[in-house]
């Protein structure tokens, strides 16, 4: 299989494209037992959009939230975390349609490891396949 060829403004591998479920302001839960509850999507790394356009996420991107609920010393800390799932549906290459009860993420440390020890509910397999070190402490991987 010969290797494909980057074009101009793409990568050469370019991971599949989800259907984007969260933005910047989204309010999502967070499903590992570091302490925190909920947080605030307040950027997406990496986004390259246009002038005034919010910034857009999906299963398996890298984004900076706010934490607004969970433990006093977390509280108001900016930290990186991980969409694991989202409400929106979108489709898989072989045409299953997947969405989630909510929108979730997992904290990670600046190094990349998740901060928890352990995930709470479902993640999407393609988070795991993006970010082994969640797939190593997910119970369920749908």
């Amino acid at each position: 299989m010969p290797a494909e060829r980057a074009k101009a403004g793409k990568p050469a591998l370019s991971r599949k494209r989800i259907q984007f479920g969260l933005q910047v302001g989204s309010l999502v839960n967070v499903t590992d037992n570091s302490g925190a509850k909920e947080a605030l999507i307040i950027g997406v790394p990496g986004y390259k959009g246009r002038l005034r356009r919010i910034p857009r996420a999906s299963v398996g991107d890298l984004v900076v939230v706010s934490i607004k609920r969970g433990r006093p010393e977390l509280r108001k800390q900016v930290m990186k975390a991980i969409v694991v799932r989202q409400k929106r549906p979108y489709m898989r290459p072989d045409g299953t349609w997947v969405s989630f009860e909510d929108n979730a993420v997992v904290i990670i440390t600046p190094e990349g490891t998740p901060k928890g020890s352990e995930i709470h509910g479902p993640i999407a397999r393609e988070a795991a396949e993006r970010w082994p070190s969640i797939a190593n402490i997910a119970t369920i991987v749908v």
